[in-house]
């Protein structure tokens, strides 16, 4: 690895999904809080038990739905060449990965319903001992990077 960082980045429309996450998650949250408040009034519980669920539940959305996409958008930057691929993730700590091209199995691409709806795709690369994920690609941008990588592991391997 050089010291510089890998230039691609993921699809701006990741954001949207990841806070539309978010979203879902904090629900959760909401209705539980919710269950606390009906228990509280129900059963004369402290009313203190209101006011941490709600702190909890405000905490949540300002990290879930905008903090952390946020920053992990920023994050995420991918390379690809002949010899490798360069992976750069994390929040508060950067993992970066090196994954040579001779140890690329094969290569996946999947969409949920959420990412199909943003016209999103995710790129998952198998090598002997692990999987790893390149989120939230536009849909052409996957296939063409999942022939690629393709391309480049079976040269990679005539190599070999």
């Amino acid at each position: 690895m050089n010291g510089l960082e890998p230039s691609k980045r993921i699809s701006q429309r990741a954001l949207t999904l990841w806070r539309i996450y978010g979203v879902i998650y904090t629900s959760v949250t909401l209705l539980l809080t919710i269950g606390g408040i009906i228990l509280v009034i129900l059963f004369d519980w402290p009313w203190w038990l209101i006011a941490i669920a709600a702190a909890i539940l405000v905490l949540e959305t300002v990290f879930l739905i905008w903090l952390i996409p946020s920053i992990r958008w920023k994050r995420w930057r991918y390379e690809v060449t002949e010899q490798d691929i360069e992976l750069q993730h994390g929040l508060f700590i950067i993992t970066r990965t090196l994954v040579p091209m001779v140890r690329v199995q094969h290569v996946d691409t999947e969409q949920g319903p959420l990412l199909r709806k943003f016209k999103l795709s995710t790129i998952s690369i198998s090598t002997a001992a692990t999987v790893h994920e390149i989120p939230a690609l536009d849909e052409e941008e996957a296939e063409h990077l999942r022939q690629s990588i393709s391309s480049f592991a079976r040269v990679a391997e005539e190599d070999v």
